[in-house]
């Protein structure tokens, strides 16, 4: 966390601990009296950088073994993040979205079953599929190909996750190469989308300036709308790479970057964005709608 001004003491009446105790409690770096304007320039001008947020009680730091050390960290890159925050047992989800007055809900009805593969899943993107009334499974992400078809599954979810695609890839791919052979419908967002378009053939690469925040307008390329998405990413599919049977379905406004594929033969989409982003727009909180079609339709 990296901001301009020191942090004040709380003054919302909601709140119930110090945003520094918070920090600490959580195990996150936290950086104060910073001119973040100028981060901002120097990022937009030379792009991701290797940076380093250094403490001493004594004030004394040796400089150039820091700049060192920072210069030979070698990013995400190559990592492959997921197995740090993946599930290590399967789970049944039933939270569904927040709705005033009630707030959370709970699913009862188990028309489909979905299985969710667990890159580093958001909760509000579980609890949207829930609010489809579907049963949810979620899985670890290195669960094998048999024992998710012995599931039954009528929908397959391919989750967000931190890290390198092409990292994650290795273990990823061969077990969505088999889900695309059995043409069950399937869905990916963000890193899910990302090895959807590996196991697909094409490639991906590490961005210039990564997507992060919200008011990221995205093109809908058969409609022409645009539509107001929230992004974290820092790597791409590259365009050229995708097969013929694979669509463009959404580019962004900013550089043109692919924000979406389907294919053209099979029950099979992805979006870079988040839909489910929460806070966040939710203008296209509809392609979880489409997803369940897509299910209903293949049943």
């Amino acid at each position: 966390m990296v901001i301009r001004e020191d942090i004040t003491h709380q003054s919302n009446f909601r709140a119930t601990n110090h945003f520094n105790n918070w920090l600490k409690e959580n195990k996150l770096i936290g950086i104060c009296g910073v001119d973040t304007r100028q981060i901002t320039h120097l990022l937009r001008e030379k792009g991701s950088i290797n940076a380093a947020i250094v403490h001493k009680k004594n004030g004394v730091f040796n400089l150039k073994n820091i700049s060192k050390k920072r210069s030979k960290w070698n990013g995400i890159k190559g990592c492959d993040l997921t197995q740090y925050v993946t599930r290590e047992k399967k789970i049944y989800w039933n939270q569904t979205t927040w709705i005033k007055m009630k707030k959370y809900g709970k699913n009862k009805k188990k028309k489909f079953h979905i299985i969710a593969i667990d890159y580093g899943a958001k909760n509000n993107i579980l609890r949207n599929l829930a609010s489809l009334g579907c049963k949810i499974t979620v899985v670890p992400s290195k669960t094998s190909a048999k024992n998710i078809f012995q599931k039954m599954p009528d929908g397959i979810f391919l989750s967000n996750g931190p890290g390198d695609p092409a990292a994650t890839g290795k273990f990823s791919v061969p077990l969505i190469k088999e889900i695309l052979k059995k043409n069950i419908p399937t869905f990916g967002i963000c890193l899910g989308h990302q090895m959807l378009a590996l196991a697909l053939g094409a490639k991906t690469k590490k961005m210039h300036l990564g997507h992060r925040g919200a008011n990221h307008p995205v093109l809908e390329t058969n409609t022409g709308k645009v539509i107001i998405t929230v992004q974290n990413h820092g790597f791409e599919v590259i365009e050229n790479s995708l097969p013929k049977n694979a669509r463009v379905s959404y580019k962004s406004l900013f550089d043109g970057s692919v924000e979406g594929i389907e294919l053209k033969n099979k029950p099979v989409f992805s979006v870079q964005y988040h839909p489910e982003a929460s806070p966040g727009p939710h203008d296209h909180l509809l392609l979880f709608k489409k997803f369940y079609k897509l299910i209903e339709k293949n049943a």
